[in-house]
């Protein structure tokens, strides 16, 4: 490998293990669900109404299930694939050439885009793969009775890492100028 492209990668090695970890994780468990459960959704392959019936992981909590996300998260821009679909690409285009003002090279931060780039990645395969995305994780939240929408682990990592970086960039001690963080990404260096 190349002297130079080798310290590149090192650099974002943590970058690119948890993308391609998430990546991973999401299409094999993809494949699984497509392998053993019965589509739930009309207009998947092999929809029938009279087999629907999820796999129950904990009762009145917790339910795996085959179904598909033509839209987004809550399925708003149902049917808006190429629309969902460029978009994502623009998003993965805008995190490569905004990668040194975004500090990519920053460890926490490697973790956040790592996980996020890993899910983006993950959903965009489905879509142009499918037409859809696929999502089996189902939960009920029994004290209001509300049952939140169907996901996979693509979106895990699309919310995780949205989330850290925010955490990363509004709490004090992580912050991006806070002398700590500083601190502790020069410690992370010598490593």
């Amino acid at each position: 490998m190349n002297r130079s492209l080798k310290i590149k990668f090192c650099r974002y090695a943590l970058f690119w293990k948890l993308a391609a970890g998430t990546f991973f994780a999401d299409q094999v468990s993809k494949l699984l669900v497509v392998a053993t459960l019965p589509p739930m959704s009309p207009g998947l392959p092999g929809f029938d109404p009279s087999d629907c019936v999820p796999v129950t992981v904990i009762p009145d909590f917790f339910n795996l299930v085959y179904v598909g996300n033509f839209g987004a998260a809550w399925g708003i821009l149902h049917g808006q694939k190429i629309f969902l679909t460029l978009f994502a690409l623009i998003a993965l285009g805008a995190i490569f050439f905004f990668r040194k003002h975004l500090e990519i090279e920053r460890r926490p931060v490697q973790i956040a885009f790592g996980l996020l780039v890993g899910g983006i990645v993950g959903n965009v395969i489905d879509r142009l793969w499918h037409g859809f995305v696929i999502d089996f994780l189902d939960f009920r939240i029994p004290i209001i009775d509300y049952r939140w929408p169907a996901f996979n682990i693509a979106d895990c990592g699309i919310v995780c890492g949205v989330g850290l970086f925010l955490i990363l960039n509004t709490l004090p001690l992580f912050g991006y100028n806070h002398p700590e963080a500083k601190r502790f990404n020069e410690q992370d260096n010598l490593k």
